[in-house]
């Protein structure tokens, strides 16, 4: 059984920032990619930001320059640093992970709302 669970959402200004954290769990043999998705009301979800196990990051042209996704191997942890943050980023943001446990399959968190608003 893998568990992601995600920290970190919550409400804040336009401009401000917020760090997301997930965390994965389980009996998990090897992780390769984690990354942050994001899907708005009315909207398809979309990926933001993705790192690799390696460290090789891929981001959204929307958020390049003001969100930075890293990640802490020894803990099985991705964070999602945002900075300067718009309305246009409200959205709930998964986590997910590409990692090995009997096989390789996707496995997603269950969800943190952001909210951007005065």
């Amino acid at each position: 059984q893998v568990q992601l669970v995600e920290s970190g959402g919550g409400l804040v200004q336009p401009g401000g920032s917020l760090r997301l954290s997930c965390a994965a769990s389980g009996s998990i043999f090897s992780i390769y990619v984690m990354g942050w998705h994001r899907q708005a009301p009315g909207k398809q979800r979309e990926l933001v930001a993705s790192i690799t196990s390696g460290g090789n990051t891929n981001y959204a042209d929307s958020v390049k320059g003001r969100f930075t996704i890293s990640r802490d191997n020894a803990k099985n942890t991705v964070y999602l640093q945002m900075n300067n943050l718009k309305p246009e980023d409200t959205a709930i943001y998964y986590c997910n992970s590409l990692l090995r446990v009997d096989r390789v399959a996707n496995y997603w968190g269950q969800g943190t709302q952001v909210t951007v608003s005065s």
